[in-house]
C-alpha cells in the first residue's frame, strides 16, 4: 500500500507547484501523470492514497479518468483541480466519485486543507 500522492495535470508547472506545496507540508508525491490515460496506468502501478487530478487534459480527461480509477478501486480518494468557471464539470467530477476540488489559481493552504479533509 502506497502512502503517497499521485499528481495529474497536463501542465508541468502545475504539477511542480502542487508537488512543491505537498512536499513542503510533509506529504510524499509518488507519481505524476500528464493525462488521464497515464493517470490510470500510474494509479494501477502505484496505488496512491490520494490522486489530485486536473479536469481538462488531452487523451482522457479528468472526469473519465476518475470513472476508470473508481472501477479499479471504489475507495480511491481523488481531488479535482479545475479552472474558474468549470462548475458544471466539477459537479460531474464529484458525481463520478471525486471527494473534493480545488480551483486554479489555487492557494497553498486550500490545497493542504482539501488533502487533509479527504485523507481525514
Amino acid at each position: 500500500m502506497s502512502k503517497g500522492i499521485l499528481v495529474v495535470d497536463d501542465a508541468a508547472f502545475m504539477r511542480m507547484m502542487i508537488k512543491d506545496v505537498l512536499t513542503k507540508n510533509g506529504f510524499e508525491v509518488v507519481g505524476e501523470a500528464e493525462n488521464g490515460a497515464k493517470a490510470i496506468e500510474q494509479f494501477k502501478e502505484l496505488n496512491p492514497i490520494l490522486t489530485i487530478m486536473d479536469i481538462t487534459m488531452p487523451e482522457i480527461d479528468g472526469i473519465q479518468a476518475v470513472k476508470e480509477i473508481k472501477k479499479i478501486d471504489s475507495d480511491a480518494k481523488i481531488i479535482m483541480c479545475s479552472a474558474m468557471g468549470q462548475q458544471a464539470m466539477v459537479i460531474e467530477a464529484i458525481q463520478a466519485g471525486a471527494k473534493d476540488f480545488i480551483v486554479k489559481p489555487f492557494q497553498a493552504d486550500r490545497v493542504i486543507e482539501a488533502v487533509k479533509k479527504v485523507l481525514g
